[in-house]
């Protein structure tokens, strides 16, 4: 058995993994063995459910995930499963995306759930304290962790269902091809530590400090950033950051997408950056998101 990869109509950075219906099938059976409660509250079991994934594509889907988002030049894979009929629901996508995740890495603590990953939905209707809910507002560009203790190596994205949906196309840059990254990583206010908290919605009690811009192990640059989470202690922090802002937002780079309900983003999370634009209008709007983030096994 075997799935597909090829590179993504829009750019070559990006890769799309296809998985066949018959593969699916293959994995409703040993999915089944696992709950959703089980997953969440022993640990071992999701390894024993990712091994099971991997061992339909014959140990080669863990190989290529994490060569994919290890390589500067790629970091981002779109998996596109061919979810056809009802055994396919919601649980199966839980289970799908904790074997991708533990294929590649251990999860973080999601404070905003308590769990390994989270769930949530975008709505017509919302009073929450963060964009991540604001339908009708774009996402800006931004990487995930910036708030907490816990490294973010990675990030999955799953959408698992969505109604009355116009717009919402996901975005993307990657930093190497960002027209103003030679100029803000070498400013010396980007290399200070910036205080980030967040609001009451994420469960975290602590701030952390720590520079927007670093260096990876090849000497090359990495970013850690979002708009509503850094305390700008100075103006210089300040108008910064509006700089930062501009600069993204204003990107020619950028790239636009609508992602298939069943699919999942998988990125590196240190060069790329992602948001969403903002819906059409409609009561009826929802989408329900899953998200996971960690590090990776070595």
């Amino acid at each position: 058995m075997s799935f597909t990869i090829n590179s993504h109509k829009e750019t070559n950075r990006v890769r799309v993994i296809k998985i066949k219906h018959e593969d699916l099938d293959r994995l409703v059976f040993p999915f089944k063995k696992h709950t959703i409660t089980s997953l969440e509250y022993k640990p071992f079991t999701r390894f024993t459910l990712a091994k099971s994934l991997d061992e339909v594509f014959e140990n080669k889907l863990s190989k290529t995930l994490i060569k994919t988002l290890k390589d500067r030049n790629t970091g981002t894979i779109i998996i596109e499963p061919e979810i056809s009929n009802k055994k396919f629901d919601k649980e199966f996508l839980v289970k799908l995306s904790t074997g991708f995740a533990y294929l590649v890495g251990n999860p973080n603590f999601d404070s905003m759930t308590g769990k390994y990953y989270a769930r949530f939905y975008v709505k017509h209707q919302d009073a929450s304290d963060s964009y991540l809910r604001k339908a009708y507002t774009n996402l800006d560009l931004h990487t995930d962790g910036t708030y907490v203790k816990e490294k973010t190596d990675w990030l999955i994205m799953t959408k698992m269902e969505e109604q009355n949906v116009r717009g919402g196309e996901s975005v993307i840059l990657h930093l190497d091809d960002w027209e103003h990254l030679d100029e803000l990583s070498k400013d010396p206010v980007g290399k200070e530590n910036f205080l980030w908290g967040s609001p009451k919605s994420k469960n975290t009690e602590y701030k952390v400090e720590h520079p927007v811009f670093k260096k990876d192990k090849d000497g090359k640059p990495i970013i850690s950033y979002i708009d509503q989470f850094p305390e700008p202690k100075s103006m210089k922090q300040g108008l910064f950051l509006q700089k930062l802002s501009d600069a993204l937002e204003e990107s020619k780079k950028k790239i636009s997408f609508p992602l298939p309900v069943g699919s999942t983003i998988f990125s590196n999370n240190y060069f790329w950056l992602h948001g969403r634009k903002a819906f059409n209008e409609h009561s009826g709007l929802s989408r329900e998101l899953l998200r996971i983030r960690g590090t990776f096994f070595n």
